[in-house]
C-alpha cells in the first residue's frame, strides 16, 4: 500500500510552528486541510516580507554605525591562506566571520586516493558512499541531505538538477587541485538554491612551473590507475592539463567501477583582466548492486563543463559555464529491456558581480546571477526551468576589532514565486590570537527533477513538493595558542522547513517524495591543531549531532535521519627522512540507530627527486560496515604505485 497525497500532507501532528506564527495558527480549523495549507503559506508569505523589510533596515542602521566608527582593520597577522568560499571577494581564513575549513591538496596527491580522501578530513561532512574512489557518493554537511549541500568547481555551480546522487560527478583529477575549502553552515546569500548545510568549493591548482608527470598504480580487487599532467607556464600565461583513468574489477559482484577524467585550465592575462577557461569532462560507469533497492543495477554517468571568469578591471567579475550531464540506468544489469532510465541534462549559469570601496575598510558588493536547466528524459518527461537572483552585501572592519557582513539575496523563479535570503555576521577580536563570531543565515532548496518526476518500481516522486527553508543560527571562537597549537569550537543550530525526502508506511511499500513539516538540529563542532616539532602535525576534529522532528506514528524516514550524532577524526601528517611523507587518518562515526565503527587509513611516499614511490593502504582494521543498509563497503585495500617527474622547467 503506497502513501496517497492527501496521507503525504497530514502525516505528523497538526501543530507546526513556523516563524511566530502560533497565534495565527491556532485560529485555523483543522477541518479543511486544504484550507489550512492554504493559508499557513498566506500567513508564512506575510511574516517573510516583513522579514525582508526588517533586514534591509538593519543592515541600513548598521552601515551608517559602522560607517562612522570605521578604522583600520584589525590587527591580527595576516596569514598567506586565502579562501575565497563563504565569502565576496578573496580574503585571509583568519579573517572570516565564518566557520570555512580549508584543506590543501598540494603535497597530498600521493597521500590521497581520490577528492573524497580529503573530505574524510572533516568530520561535519558526511559521505554516505555508494561505491569507492567517487563512484556515486552522497555528502552532506552537518546533517543535512545530500541535496542540501552545494558542490563548487572553481566557484561555478556543479549540483546536479536531476538530483542530488550526482553532485560529487566532479570532471577534476586529483592531480589538478590546488584545496577544497569547505564552508560549514548556510550559504544561500552568496549562492542561492542547495546551500543549506553547507558548501564545498573545489579550487583548481595554478601551474608553478612547466613540467611533465606520469603515474600508475596498481591494487587489489583488480585496482588499476593510470595518469598524466602537463603544466606550461610563461609569464602570467599558464596551462594545466591532467587526465586520469581508474578501474576496478569490484570488491565483489557488480561493484566493478571505471572512471575517466579530463581536464584543462587556462589563465590568460588580458587588457582588460584575468581570463580563466575551464574544459573538464568524466566518464563513470559502475556496478550499482543493491544501490536503490534489491537489484543488480548497473548506471552510467558523463559530465561536459565548460566555464569562464573574466575580470574587467578592478571591481567587475562576469562568468558563463554550461554544463551536460547524462544517466544511463539499469535496473537489471543483464537483463536491460526489463527496466532502463536515460537522462540527459543540460544547464547553464551566468553571472556579474561588482564590488565598491565606500572607505578605506568598507566594501560594497552586489550582483546578478541567472540559471537555465534542461533535461530529456524516458522517465521523468521533457522539463526546462529557469531562475534569475541579484543580491546585495556590505563588508566592514571597524575600531580595529570588529568585522561586520550583511547582505541579502532574492532569487526569483517559475510565476514569480520566489525565496528571500538574508545574512548577517560579526566578528570581534580579543586580542592578537583570539576572535568571536557569530551568525544569523536563511537558506533554501528546490527540488530536484527526481523528486518532482520520478518513478520506479521502489521510488516516486511528487510534483507538489515545496521548496525547503531554513534558518540557522551559529557562534564560535577561533584561537591561537601557545606554541602555535590552533583551536576552534563553534555551536550551531538550524530549523529547517517542508524537508524533502521519501517516506513509506510500511517495509514493503514505496517510497515516495514528500514534505517533511518540521525539523531542527543542534551541534558542536570543535578543532584543535598541534605541530609535533618541525616535521610533525597533528589534527584532531570532532562534529557532535543532534536532530529532532515530531513524531510520524507509521511512516518511515529515508535519508533525513541517517545523519552521524558522532564523528571524530585524528589525522597526522610528516617528513620523514629519506625524502619520505606519511599520512595517516583514523575516523570514528556513529550514526543515528546504528552501532560505532572506525576506519584507519596510512599513506607513505617519497616526495623528493623526480622518482615518487608510493603506497596506499585503507580500512587497516579491515571493517565490515555499510552507509547505507543492504550496501556493504570494501574492506582493507592495497594500492602501491609510482609518479615520475618526466620533465621540470621553473
Amino acid at each position: 500500500m503506497t502513501l496517497s497525497e492527501k496521507t503525504l500532507c497530514s502525516v505528523g501532528p497538526k501543530r507546526m510552528y513556523i516563524f511566530d506564527c502560533r497565534k495565527a495558527k491556532k485560529s485555523i480549523p483543522d477541518t479543511d486541510e486544504n484550507d489550512r495549507m492554504t493559508r499557513l503559506d498566506l500567513c508564512n508569505s506575510r511574516l517573510l516580507r516583513q522579514i525582508k523589510i526588517a533586514a534591509w533596515q538593519l543592515a541600513l542602521l548598521l552601515f551608517c554605525f559602522v560607517s562612522l566608527a570605521a578604522q583600520d582593520p584589525q590587527p591580527a597577522p595576516k596569514p598567506e591562506t586565502v579562501v575565497v568560499t563563504g565569502v565576496f571577494e578573496p580574503i585571509p581564513l583568519e579573517d572570516a566571520d565564518r566557520p570555512v575549513t580549508l584543506v590543501d591538496a598540494k603535497g597530498l596527491e600521493l597521500l590521497s586516493g581520490s577528492l573524497t580522501d580529503l573530505l574524510r578530513l572533516e568530520p561535519s561532512i558526511d559521505l554516505r558512499e555508494r561505491g569507492v574512489n567517487g563512484t556515486q557518493v552522497d555528502v552532506s554537511i552537518r546533517g543535512g541531505t545530500f541535496g542540501q549541500t552545494l558542490v563548487l568547481l572553481d566557484g561555478f555551480r556543479m549540483n546536479d538538477a536531476q538530483t542530488g546522487h550526482h553532485n560529487l560527478d566532479l570532471p577534476i583529477p586529483l592531480e589538478a587541485l590546488s584545496r577544497v575549502e569547505i564552508l560549514r553552515g548556510s550559504g544561500s546569500t552568496m549562492y542561492g538554491s542547495d546551500a543549506v548545510g553547507g558548501v564545498i568549493n573545489f579550487v583548481p591548482r595554478t601551474p608553478e612551473a612547466t613540467e611533465v608527470r606520469l603515474r600508475g598504480a596498481m591494487g587489489n580487487f583488480g585496482i588499476n590507475q593510470q595518469s598524466v599532467s602537463l603544466s606550461f607556464v610563461r609569464g602570467k600565461f599558464t596551462e594545466q592539463l591532467a587526465a586520469s583513468r581508474d578501474f576496478s574489477s569490484g570488491f565483489r559482484p557488480d561493484r566493478d567501477y571505471r572512471n575517466l577524467v579530463l581536464f584543462s585550465s587556462t589563465a590568460i592575462p588580458t587588457s582588460w583582466g584575468s581570463t580563466r577557461v575551464t574544459l573538464a569532462h568524466n566518464d563513470r560507469p559502475f556496478g550499482a548492486d543493491q544501490f536503490y533497492g534489491p537489484f543488480n543495477s548497473w548506471e552510467r554517468t558523463r559530465t561536459w563543463f565548460a566555464g569562464v571568469h573574466q575580470e574587467l578591471g578592478r571591481k567587475t567579475d562576469i562568468s558563463f559555464a554550461f554544463r551536460r550531464h547524462t544517466d544511463h540506468f539499469v535496473l537489471f544489469r543483464y537483463q536491460p529491456e526489463i527496466y532502463t532510465n536515460r537522462h540527459a541534462l543540460a544547464g547553464y549559469q551566468a553571472a556579474v558581480r561588482r564590488k565598491e570601496n565606500l572607505g578605506e575598510n568598507m566594501r560594497l558588493f552586489y550582483g546578478m546571477e541567472g540559471y537555465r536547466d534542461s533535461i530529456i528524459s524516458n522517465n521523468l518527461g521533457d522539463h526546462v526551468r529557469g531562475r534569475g537572483a541579484a543580491y546585495l552585501a556590505f563588508d566592514a572592519r571597524a575600531l580595529k576589532r570588529f568585522s561586520f557582513q550583511a547582505g541579502a539575496r532574492e532569487e526569483m523563479y517559475k510565476y514569480g514565486q520566489g525565496q528571500f535570503s538574508p545574512t548577517i555576521s560579526l566578528g570581534y577580536w580579543l586580542g592578537a590570537g583570539v576572535k568571536l563570531r557569530a551568525g544569523v543565515h536563511r537558506a533554501f532548496r528546490m527540488p530536484s527533477l527526481t523528486d518532482l518526476y520520478y518513478s520506479d518500481p521502489a521510488n516516486r516522486g511528487s510534483a507538489n513538493l515545496r521548496p525547503e527553508r531554513a534558518w540557522t543560527s551559529e557562534a564560535g571562537i577561533d584561537a591561537n595558542l601557545w606554541r602555535r597549537v590552533r583551536g576552534e569550537l563553534t555551536f550551531f543550530q538550524r530549523n529547517e522547513q517542508d524537508v524533502i525526502d521519501y517516506a513509506r508506511n510500511s517495509p514493503t511499500g514505496i517510497w515516495q517524495a514528500t514534505n517533511i513539516q518540521q525539523l531542527r538540529f543542534r551541534g558542536i563542532e570543535a578543532a584543535a591543531i598541534a605541530p609535533l616539532g618541525r616535521s610533525q602535525e597533528v589534527e584532531v576534529r570532532y562534529t557532535g549531532l543532534r536532530g529532532f522532528r515530531e513524531p510520524f506514528p507509521g511512516i518511515e524516514s529515508r535519508y533525513a535521519f541517517s545523519f552521524p550524532v558522532n564523528s571524530g577524526v585524528a589525522s597526522w601528517r610528516s617528513t620523514l627522512p629519506y625524502q619520505l611523507v606519511a599520512r595517516s587518518r583514523l575516523g570514528i562515526v556513529e550514526r543515528f540507530g546504528q552501532d560505532p565503527y572506525a576506519l584507519w587509513d596510512f599513506y607513505i611516499a617519497r616526495a623528493g627527486g623526480r622518482v615518487h614511490p608510493f603506497v596506499q593502504l585503507t580500512n587497516l582494521t579491515n571493517t565490515q560496515y555499510e552507509i547505507l543498509t543492504g550496501v556493504p563497503m570494501p574492506g582493507r585495500t592495497f594500492v602501491a604505485g609510482l609518479e615520475l617527474v618526466a620533465w621540470r622547467r621553473k
